[in-house]
């Protein structure tokens, strides 16, 4: 989950995650989003970073071929989903290909992607920890969105001036 605010201010978390048995007979253990720490570091930020703040949301992946990551990723979207409304938080949608293809070196594998987006990452914001993290798409995500607003704001002022 990560936060960029307009001055580049940056914050990198985890996302809040608890491991539950499954709702089967069998014996299986599933990651679900743990909405009372994600409800905690979204009311942090909104506190110190901005009231207003806007949350883009990867379009989860669905792939029937792949059903247990895809029922995870639905289950975990919902969950954020359903926090940010009870926060009044906007959000919006963010296909992968968009931010990538501003942020990422061009014609990358698809298992180079992970490393690519952590190296990427850690060269905007050398400030932020990223121990443990596998990739910094969150972090991206936010920086994406945020040079987007500022193009849009530069353009809406330069359109006022004439």
């Amino acid at each position: 989950m990560g936060i960029v605010n307009m001055k580049g201010t940056a914050l990198y978390y985890h996302m809040p995650i608890k491991k539950v048995l499954s709702y089967t007979k069998k014996k299986q253990w599933v990651s679900r989003v743990d909405v009372d720490k994600l409800l905690d570091y979204l009311r942090q930020t909104q506190a110190t970073v901005d009231k207003d703040i806007k949350v883009l949301l990867e379009r989860p992946m669905v792939n029937p071929m792949r059903f247990k990551a895809s029922e995870s990723a639905l289950r975990s979207f919902e969950a954020t989903l359903i926090v940010l409304e009870m926060l009044k938080i906007s959000y919006e949608y963010i296909d992968s290909k968009e931010w990538q293809r501003a942020l990422l070196p061009k014609k990358l594998e698809k298992d180079e992607l992970k490393s690519a987006s952590l190296s990427v990452g850690q060269r905007l914001f050398p400030g932020v920890d990223f121990t443990g993290f596998s990739d910094a798409d969150g972090i991206l995500i936010a920086e994406y969105h945020r040079r987007k607003d500022a193009d849009l704001l530069r353009a809406t002022q330069g359109s006022a001036k004439q």
